[in-house]
């Protein structure tokens, strides 16, 4: 029997991939509705405006995309500088908090799969504005996948990257986030754009219910980021000695 070489069956993963996203999303969606009409009705009765909140992300090959999710902060908190949620962020109503908390307010998520915006898994989908200010041209190989409700950097620095790096006193979150965290999390998007497997992506789908089931309630020990590099303030990659 004639063994598929390995471009041949990251090919047929690829292939593969789309169909298994229509599945899972539609399963996930007929499962988790009562959570999401629960999480409506607790936004409108707890703060004004809208429930559900759309967010621009770059998608595959960088295309511009709303993702859906439920509001978990007061209308008009988001701002073109500070889009990176800081650990207990004040602009986060105490609503939001419980589903930030539980990840109730990402399965709307699964309608941008159905969609094609997203996949089940992929590396984190990133801000529009960020990407277009701070990607370089090899960056931007990281968005050669479409992105994923759940990612393997969401797995590995759970609950995120702010949480276990924070910003030094007086240093903006974004500010902090784009000159530490994005190069760590475009290098792990690109080696998942490479390696990934089917084995992969259900490791990375286990590894997140075990998160939102233990630890939303006990927090992981806080690990030090790997010294990749960090950005200057034009977003050019700085190479740390």
């Amino acid at each position: 029997m004639n063994r598929l070489s390995p471009s041949s069956q990251h090919g047929r993963y690829r292939r593969g991939k789309r169909l298994f996203d229509i599945v899972f999303a539609g399963v996930a969606l007929l499962l988790t509705w009562p959570l999401i009409v629960l999480g409506i009705v607790l936004i409108k009765l707890t703060s004004p405006g809208p429930a559900l909140y759309r967010a621009r992300r770059a998608g595959y090959l960088g295309r511009p995309f709303d993702l859906l999710k439920l509001r978990t902060m007061r209308i008009g908190a988001d701002s073109p500088s500070n889009r990176v949620t800081a650990e207990r962020d004040p602009r986060v109503t105490p609503a939001g908090a419980v589903l930030r908390g539980l990840s109730i307010d990402e399965l709307p998520q699964f309608w941008n799969v159905l969609r094609g915006d997203l996949s089940v898994v992929g590396p984190r989908p990133e801000d529009w504005e960020i990407v277009q200010r701070h990607y370089s041209p090899e960056d931007r190989r990281a968005l050669e996948v479409r992105p994923g409700v759940v990612s393997p950097s969401t797995v590995r620095w759970y609950p995120d990257f702010v949480y276990h790096d924070p910003p030094p006193a007086g240093v903006p979150v974004q500010d902090h986030y784009v000159h530490r965290h994005l190069p760590v999390q475009i290098a792990e998007a690109r080696h998942y754009n490479e390696t990934a497997t089917f084995a992969d992506d259900l490791a990375v789908i286990c590894g997140t219910l075990y998160c939102i089931c233990v630890r939303s309630w006990w927090k992981p020990r806080r690990r030090p980021l790997p010294a990749l590099g960090d950005r200057g303030l034009g977003g050019v990659p700085r190479t740390r000695t």
